[in-house]
């Protein structure tokens, strides 16, 4: 089975293909290698997966349509996951229109690529940022997410949208996604985790914004793999799903502030901030649907999964 992995050089992406490669899976991995955060860490992420058989990377971008177009006329493939997107809600205010074309173009792109090779199924990552400024905890499926406070909410919500009406028009299967505040080895430098590490390893005062009254869901990658794989190879999926993988845990951003601190052996120091333009107080998973369709069950806390952070984030930084 050969499978397009879209942002094999970002966090999630990285650890999908490595894992579908581990298990024998033929994968194709597609990225352009953006500098929104360190190229370096993204290099050195894809270079882990070139050195593995089985696995072809294509340095491109999403908006190249003509490039996509022959890669899916080099390759014949029976699942693409889509999650290649331009992250970040702050990013945002300033560089709205890198989320117009990878968010929006980009994804357009890789349905048109779909529909035309018959793909049979369709994965793409969706946020739990679409649930906006909704006050009912846990965040349920079901929930009206018509109210996005950023616009990286918004495109990940027009990207749900879109999808409906491909798997209406042309009966291409579309899973959506939701991920809740994926966390772990070779994550992302620009989230609160590998920020707090850094700046508490240099002494530095750590920014926490909302005067520390926020709660997110935080999941493991490992948890968040097991889902994005289910949704891969499950066969009884509707034609149009759209599901939330979270660890099923609203923890307070303090507690996780103090698990970093105790771990690194440090004492933090706090600036308190207000809340940034377009955050949200709190998330919170109702996983309900991914357990009963997909199998999913979260296993880590942050005790045990923010460990295994910083074990990486010292070893990574030292070699």
């Amino acid at each position: 089975m050969r499978i397009l992995v879209t942002g094999t050089a970002g966090f999630i992406g990285f650890h999908l293909a490595k894992s579908l490669l581990e298990d024998g899976y033929e994968v194709v991995g597609y990225d352009n290698f953006n500098n929104y955060y360190s190229v370096s860490l993204k290099r050195d992420r894809h270079a882990i997966l070139e050195k593995t058989a089985g696995y072809v990377g294509i340095e491109a971008d999403l908006c190249d349509f003509g490039m996509l177009t022959d890669v899916f006329s080099d390759h014949k493939f029976d699942i693409v996951c889509h999650l290649a997107a331009q992250a970040g809600v702050r990013y945002s205010l300033t560089h709205p229109f890198a989320y117009q074309k990878s968010n929006l173009e980009g994804f357009l792109n890789i349905l048109e690529v779909c529909r035309h090779a018959e793909t049979p199924r369709l994965v793409y990552a969706s946020s739990s940022s679409v649930y906006g400024g909704n006050k009912s905890l846990p965040f349920s499926e079901t929930d009206n997410v018509d109210t996005p406070v950023s616009l990286y909410a918004a495109t990940k919500k027009s990207c749900e949208l879109i999808a409906h009406s491909y798997s209406h028009l042309y009966d291409l299967q579309t899973i959506g996604l939701r991920f809740f505040t994926v966390y772990g080895p070779w994550g992302r430098p620009d989230m609160a985790m590998w920020l707090f590490t850094q700046a508490m390893l240099a002494d530095r005062p750590i920014e926490v914004f909302n005067y520390g009254k926020m709660r997110r869901d935080f999941t493991y990658i490992d948890d968040i793999i097991a889902g994005v794989k289910a949704s891969l190879f499950t066969t009884d999926l509707d034609m149009y799903e759209v599901i939330n993988l979270g660890n099923h845990r609203s923890e307070n951003l303090m507690d996780m502030i103090k698990i970093l601190a105790d771990t690194l052996g440090v004492e933090p120091r706090m600036e308190l901030l207000p809340m940034q333009p377009g955050d949200v107080e709190a998330t919170y998973a109702d996983i309900d649907k991914a357990r009963k369709k997909l199998g999913f069950e979260p296993t880590t806390p942050i005790a045990a999964g923010i460990p295994k952070f910083i074990e990486w984030f010292r070893d990574y930084h030292h070699r």
